[in-house]
C-alpha cells in the first residue's frame, strides 16, 4: 500500500487518542511506520485508544498542542518525516459552550503545530485535517468544491474555516523555500466507525442507547449528511501524504475534499434506522432541539481528490453502517479489539487497492 512510502519513516500523529487518530495510528503502524502520537489523554470512557491498547503499540506522549515548549521539544527530538495533524476540539455543540477553547485549540493549536514542524527541519509532508464544515454552508443541493468560500455558522465550523485560511497564508508566507515541507488540508464529511464514544454524535448516541436498553433520541432526523466510514478519509489522508512527499509534492499542497458517493448522503433518521435494524432491535424517539443551530444539509464534491490523487470511496452506506455496528458488537462481546480493528483495516485495504487509479 502507498508504495511503501511510510515503511521505516517517522510519522507524528496529533490527536492520536481520539477516534480518527487511533484508527490512523494503527494503520500507519501496520504499514511499517515508526509512529509517535501526541495528544491529550482520551476524552471519553470507553475509548478506542484503550480498547485497542494503542499505548502499547506505538510511542505515545500526552500533551496539549497549546504547550509550545513541549511541542517543539517533541518535534526536535523525534524529527518526523510526516505529520498528520488531527488534534482538535471537534464537536459543534460543545463549541457553543466553549467558544474560546474551541478557537484556541483549533486555530492557535494548528499554528503551533505548523511552526514546530518548520523548526524541526526534517518534515517532508504535512496533512492538516480540517472538516467539511469549513465551508460557508448555504444548505443547497450543490456539493461544495475546494475553492468555495470558507465560513461557518457555529464556532466550531468557523474555527475550521479560519484554519483553512490561516493554513493557506502560512503556506504562502513560510513554505515556499526548498528546505521546508509540503502541506495540504483535508476536509472530510461525517465520519462513522467503531470506537467513537463522543457526546452529541449520532452513532455513539445510538450505541449508548441500544446498550442501555433506552430509546434513541434524535434531535434533527431530517438533516442530510455525507456519511462515510472512518477508513475512507484516512485512506485519502495517506494517499495525500504519499503525494506530498514525492518529487513534485508541491503540486498537491492545497485543499482536498474526501466524502462519500451521492448514494451515501442520507438523513440522520435513515442512518439511525439502519443501526437499529442491524443491532436487532431498539426504539427511536424524535425530540427536536431548535435552541442551537445545526446545518440541515451539507454535501461535498470529491472530483478533485479522485482526479489528482486517484482516491475513490469504497464503501456504500449499507457497508459503512454494517462495519460500524460489527465493531461495537465485538467490543461489547469483549473480543480482541486490536485484532478486530486491524482486520477491518486489512479488509478495507483490499477493497481500496482495487479502486486506486
Amino acid at each position: 500500500m502507498f508504495d511503501d512510502i511510510y515503511k521505516g519513516k517517522r510519522v507524528l500523529v496529533t490527536g492520536h487518542t481520539g477516534f480518527k487518530g487511533t484508527w490512523l495510528s494503527l494503520w500507519l503502524m501496520s504499514l511499517g511506520a515508526d509512529v509517535l502520537g501526541y495528544a491529550l489523554q482520551p476524552q471519553t470512557n470507553p475509548s478506542i485508544f484503550d480498547a485497542v491498547s494503542l499505548d502499547s503499540q506505538i510511542k505515545s506522549i500526552f500533551g496539549d498542542i497549546l504547550d509550545t515548549e513541549k511541542l517543539e521539544r517533541v518535534f526536535c527530538e523525534f524529527r518526523p518525516d510526516f505529520v498528520f495533524h488531527l488534534a482538535a476540539q471537534p464537536l459543534v455543540r460543545r463549541s457553543y459552550f466553549e467558544p474560546v477553547q474551541t478557537y484556541q485549540t483549533n486555530v492557535i493549536g494548528t499554528l503551533n503545530i505548523l511552526q514546530a514542524a518548520l523548526k524541526s527541519g526534517n518534515v517532508k509532508a504535512f496533512v492538516n485535517v480540517t472538516t467539511d464544515k469549513c465551508y460557508e454552508n448555504k444548505e443547497t443541493t450543490i456539493p461544495y468544491k475546494e475553492d468555495d468560500a470558507m465560513g461557518g455558522y457555529d464556532m466550531y465550523s468557523s474555527s475550521k474555516g479560519c484554519v483553512e485560511i490561516m493554513s493557506s497564508s502560512y503556506r504562502r508566507c513560510f513554505l515556499q523555500e526548498e528546505n521546508t515541507y509540503n502541506m495540504a488540508t483535508a476536509r472530510a464529511g461525517n465520519v462513522i466507525g467503531g470506537g467513537d464514544w463522543a457526546q452529541d454524535r449520532l452513532v455513539p448516541d445510538c450505541i449508548r442507547a441500544l446498550v442501555s436498553g433506552i430509546k434513541i433520541i434524535l434531535r434533527n432526523p431530517d438533516a442530510v449528511r455525507p456519511w462515510q466510514h472512518v477508513l475512507e478519509p484516512l485512506g485519502g489522508y495517506l494517499l495525500l501524504g504519499q503525494k506530498l512527499a514525492c518529487e513534485y509534492g508541491g503540486n498537491f499542497a492545497q485543499g482536498f475534499n474526501f466524502g462519500p458517493d451521492k448514494n451515501s448522503v442520507l438523513t440522520v433518521g435513515d442512518v439511525a434506522k439502519k443501526i437499529v435494524r442491524l443491532w436487532g432491535g431498539g426504539k427511536i424517539f424524535v425530540k427536536r432541539d431548535t435552541k442551537l443551530h445545526e446545518a440541515k444539509l451539507l454535501m461535498l464534491d470529491t472530483e478533485k481528490a479522485q482526479n489528482l490523487l486517484g482516491w475513490h470511496p469504497c464503501y456504500n452506506a449499507d457497508e459503512t453502517v454494517e462495519k460500524t455496528v460489527e465493531w461495537y458488537r465485538l467490543f461489547y462481546s469483549r473480543d480482541n479489539m486490536l485484532a478486530c480493528t486491524l482486520q477491518q483495516i486489512k479488509d478495507y485495504e483490499r477493497t481500496m487497492n482495487g479502486k486506486i487509479s
